[in-house]
């Protein structure tokens, strides 16, 4: 599918889904679940950067799209969508904001 096909499905110019492609504007979860109808495909397929996309695979493992090219942050969503409890979820955003801070900051000194 092209890029304008897409972006006529979505109802968005064909330079925001550039903008998607590239990772200049993130896609909103609103968007995601557009996108994952538009292929035929279930949303947690938009995050597996490894999936086959040939045609008559299972679309249960399927991405149109790499949407976040990262393996690791990719391993890292996936991990944390499974992840049902708010406190939980809540606690591991600190800690990951904490660690990223903290990275930051010994950055700015070395």
């Amino acid at each position: 599918m092209s890029q304008k096909a897409l972006a006529d499905c979505l109802g968005v110019s064909f330079q925001q889904v550039q903008k998607y492609e590239k990772g200049t504007n993130r896609v909103g979860a609103g968007r995601l679940p557009q996108i994952a109808e538009i292929f035929n495909v279930p949303i947690s397929a938009l995050f597996d950067a490894n999936a086959d996309t040939a045609p008559g695979k299972n679309t249960a493992s399927a991405a149109p799209v790499k949407l976040i090219p990262d393996r690791s942050t990719l391993r890292l969503l996936t991990a944390f969508a499974g992840v049902t409890n708010r406190a939980i979820r809540h606690g591991l955003i600190e800690l990951i904001d904490r660690i990223a801070k903290a990275e930051r900051k010994q950055g700015e000194t070395t």
